[in-house]
């Protein structure tokens, strides 16, 4: 086991891709992720996992179906389980998020923005 410290800076330097999350490590059955987002998701829920967006850089915006959350950097939120939610990213936003290893990027929608295996970098 090799314990040492993680550069989310270094690590975001190493992709370009939006849309398609990067795992950097795990804790105790969880993902701990990096993407980059650019442009609206798909209406999507996760019906057995909460999710965490922590923003690093930009301004994301969660759309809810009654209501639009703007994130910004050194904020995060939580949706909780069950709770359609669509993601935008007006301009490039980097983020952090905190998912249960079986969470699946897209929840109970599949298309072309799933990702069904995610690399680690």
């Amino acid at each position: 086991m090799v314990i040492d410290k993680i550069n989310i800076s270094q690590k975001l330097s190493l992709f370009n891709d939006h849309w398609n999350p990067k795992i950097v490590g795990e804790l105790n059955g969880q993902h701990i992720k990096l993407a980059k987002l650019q442009g609206e998701f798909v209406w999507h829920s996760h019906e057995v996992e909460d999710e965490m967006f922590l923003v690093i850089s930009g301004t994301l915006k969660i759309e809810f179906r009654d209501k639009t959350v703007e994130i910004n950097p050194n904020e995060f939120i939580i949706v909780p389980r069950g709770v359609e939610h669509k993601p935008i990213a007006e301009k490039e936003v980097t983020i952090m998020l905190f998912e249960p290893n079986t969470t699946l990027n897209t929840g109970n929608i599949k298309g072309d923005l799933t990702r069904e295996k995610l690399d680690s970098i």
